[in-house]
């Protein structure tokens, strides 16, 4: 039971009478009528991946969809793919490729995170900049309700104006208004050229006139531009040896730039060449590289990729997942800078992610030789700091991560008073119970 009790980041302790794993709809349906019928508390599980704490069990039954893991049918010319809800998220994307189509879902755990997991969560990653949000990926859902009744939403129209959009409730619901068991998913046309830059950026606020730039330039194309500090490739240079700085010498900021195209020799190339060159002549960017082979692409993605990992063996990390108009991104960052350095001084923030939605990772790693445990005790206080900021300048406190238990108190102090009760609204009607995944969100 212990994979299925552990938590992604260690920050809760399973506990659980019993693992259910059904391998199919009908299954998932019997084993919550059962449970609905005895008054027993359901925990849905994907891939337990989750990094707020929605897939913990405090000693509710886990029903874990690992089982449920069929690609149920692709329509290449409808670019749709129908899946069980237990669809790792990386062999959506095999699937989707050897159909010569795109599923364009990324995240660092594609290869063990589940689709309805990513459904459950809203997931974003790195390609919403173009593609949108997993909600915007969907089509229909195929649902178990709290009392067992199936939902056989399984729609794949993109056009359907009869009565509520239904599949909207439950993307995002974290597992509390029922289990999601199968899925139609968008596909596109797979890409058959892409082109990467990593890019030292002049000053923090370049990246938004750049991101402006590369969005015009690529006739908005661009795929991927993340915000990558000094401090994180410094952090994967000591801890992830496989690590390869792309750029000679040391700057403060840096965006990871792809470009992505369907049709080869459409001009990407040149355009990526001709951009790059005309912010480079602007001072907007110090320095350039351009990936000239898959292997130079590969090392540029790792960095965005090692930066997260390297932070474990730095010590302990308070992390914040938040979101801001794009246009208040460098806002944020300084002032969220001064807050954290005010507050504790030596803290180290490491702010990064994905700068085309406004979604910024804003972790705070512990001071050089501080106490682990004392760092993280202040939790709380930091997060507080961090969020009022986020907060007058518009942004959400959690822009892709969800909100499980981790920011469940957030939530309530964040969200005004017709919001929750219209959420708690829909939780009653749905789960009277209160049986599906309790003291998540809500």
């Amino acid at each position: 039971m212990a994979p299925y009790l552990e938590e992604t980041r260690g920050l809760y302790d399973g506990a659980s009478p019993a693992i259910v794993r059904p391998a199919n709809t009908q299954e998932v349906a019997a084993v919550v009528a059962v449970c609905a019928e005895a008054n027993v508390a359901i925990v849905p599980q994907g891939g337990n991946t989750g990094l707020c704490g929605g897939g913990v069990a405090s000693g509710e039954v886990i029903v874990n969809l690992a089982r449920m893991n069929k690609v149920r049918a692709v329509d290449p010319l409808n670019y749709t793919m129908t899946v069980d809800g237990g669809c790792i998220l990386a062999e959506i994307q095999r699937v989707a490729e050897e159909n010569d189509r795109l599923f364009p879902l990324s995240l660092g755990a594609e290869g063990s995170c589940q689709i309805g997991g990513n459904l459950s969560t809203n997931a974003g990653g790195t390609s919403v900049l173009r593609y949108g949000n997993t909600r915007e990926l969907t089509l229909g859902l195929e649902m178990v309700l709290p009392d067992g009744r199936i939902w056989d939403g399984l729609t794949a129209l993109r056009k359907d104006n009869t009565g509520y959009d239904l599949k909207q409730l439950f993307i995002g619901a974290e597992g509390t208004l029922g289990i999601i068991t199968g899925a139609v998913l968008k596909l596109f046309p797979r890409p058959s050229e892409r082109h990467t830059a990593f890019v030292a950026l002049s000053e923090l606020d370049a990246v938004l006139e750049l991101l402006s730039r590369a969005r015009k330039a690529s006739a908005d194309t661009v795929s991927t531009f993340e915000l990558i500090p000094r401090i994180g490739i410094d952090l994967s240079l000591k801890h992830m040896p496989e690590t390869v700085d792309p750029i000679a010498e040391n700057h403060d900021w840096y965006a990871l730039i792809e470009f992505e195209g369907s049709a080869s020799g459409d001009g990407l190339a040149a355009a990526m060449e001709d951009f790059l060159g005309a912010a480079l002549e602007d001072g907007m960017v110090v320095d350039a590289a351009i990936a000239q082979s898959e292997t130079q692409r590969q090392q540029m993605w790792f960095i965005r990729e090692a930066m997260v990992l390297a932070q474990g063996p730095e010590g302990a990390s308070i992390k914040n997942d938040i979101s801001v108009p794009i246009s208040k991104v460098p806002d944020f960052i300084r002032r969220a800078d001064a807050a954290a350095i005010a507050r504790c001084p030596g803290v180290r923030p490491v702010a990064f992610g994905h700068i085309g939605d406004g979604n910024v990772h804003y972790n705070l790693q512990q001071p050089v030789g501080a106490d682990n445990v004392a760092f993280l005790a202040r939790w709380d206080e930091l997060t507080e700091a961090v969020i009022d900021i986020v907060r007058d300048l518009g942004g959400s406190f959690s822009a892709e991560h969800g909100i499980g238990l981790l920011k469940v108190r957030e939530l309530a102090d964040y969200k005004s008073a017709v919001e929750m009760d219209l959420m708690r609204t829909v939780k009653k009607a749905l789960d009277p119970k209160g049986l599906m995944n309790p003291g998540k969100v809500l």
